[in-house]
């Protein structure tokens, strides 16, 4: 590689001093010459009768320097053509390095770019599935926190916020909505003679018997206690004493782990059956309805009238 220089650059510089000298011998033949022998003859310095030699030799001196001149010009307008058409010799020497220096560099800026759009493939995957995962752990917490941890039902929060939903779209479009409030008779007796373990089982299979019951649609929550609580939507007053009185029936003739024989209290509000302007008003009226099943006698569905609530 250390020879390279010399075969481009000292070439170049050899081939112009090589057109210098010949320039320089041109202009000494073309004009240098002449002058010498003209100024001899004006000086008198030239022998007498040497003038035709004299003339003859500034002759071939000006036809050498003008053919000097002539080779010069061609080499010139050659260098020039190739000058024109390719790179110096010094740059063709050196294009193969800038080239592979080039190449090499981009291949690396490439191997480069190509390594980090596998980082940020790699990265992107792992976000897209960390925030997924966040996805899902977030509406899991939020299920969570709508579930009531016995039965699995929704628990009271979740039941208000769906009743207060289906009031405003019963504004909307007088489509009808009932509450059903479940208590279950004697249940007290079952905590304290059984301990809160087969309690939390009786409420368990209360809960499963809410679920196999009803629609998809319907809300079920555990409201609190031994108390339930079931929005029916889309679902009329007379459709919801239906549903009441079906669930009390199953629940009568249930045969719970325990051996004891449970039953259960029912009442049943309706829009736009009954007086209520708000979610609050139409549960307080379902809530009133079961206190009159309860006083009653239990075991029984009380609709609620807009004023004493009617026992069916």
């Amino acid at each position: 590689m250390a020879d390279m220089p010399g075969d481009g650059s000292s070439d170049l510089a050899a081939a112009g001093r090589r057109l210098r000298i010949k320039v320089l011998a041109a202009l000494a033949l073309a004009a240098g010459v002449p002058v010498l022998g003209l100024a001899a003859v004006v000086a008198g310095l030239a022998p007498p009768g040497s003038l035709p030699g004299v003339v003859l030799v500034t002759l071939v001196a000006v036809l050498v320097g003008a053919s000097i001149i002539w080779s010069v010009g061609g080499t010139i307008a050659r260098m020039a053509r190739m000058l024109a058409s390719e790179p110096s010799l010094h740059d063709a020497d050196r294009r193969p390095g800038e080239v592979g220096t080039l190449v090499s560099f981009f291949g690396r800026m490439l191997g480069s770019l190509d390594q980090k759009a596998a980082e940020n493939s790699s990265l992107k995957a792992r976000l897209e599935a960390a925030y997924r995962e966040l996805e899902a752990t977030k509406a899991e917490l939020k299920e969570t926190s709508f579930k009531d941890e016995v039965t699995g039902l929704y628990n009271r929060r979740f039941f208000s916020l769906r009743l207060e939903e289906e009031l405003s779209r019963y504004r909307r479009f007088n489509h009808p909505v009932s509450v059903v409030l479940l208590d279950l008779d004697g249940f007290k007796s079952v905590n304290d003679s059984l301990g809160h373990a087969v309690g939390d089982d009786t409420l368990r299979d209360v809960a499963q018997i809410l679920m196999k019951h009803s629609r998809g649609i319907n809300v079920v929550s555990r409201y609190g206690g031994d108390e339930f609580a079931v929005l029916l939507v889309e679902t009329s007053k007379a459709g919801a004493r239906l549903y009441a009185d079906r669930i009390r029936e199953v629940v009568a003739k249930y045969p719970f782990p325990h051996g004891k024989i449970l039953t259960a209290s029912f009442g049943v509000a309706s829009l736009p059956d009954d007086e209520a302007d708000t979610a609050e008003g139409l549960f307080r009226s379902a809530d009133e309805a079961l206190y009159a099943a309860k006083r009653a006698g239990k075991n029984q569905v009380a609709a609620a009238s807009g004023s004493p609530a009617k026992v069916l």
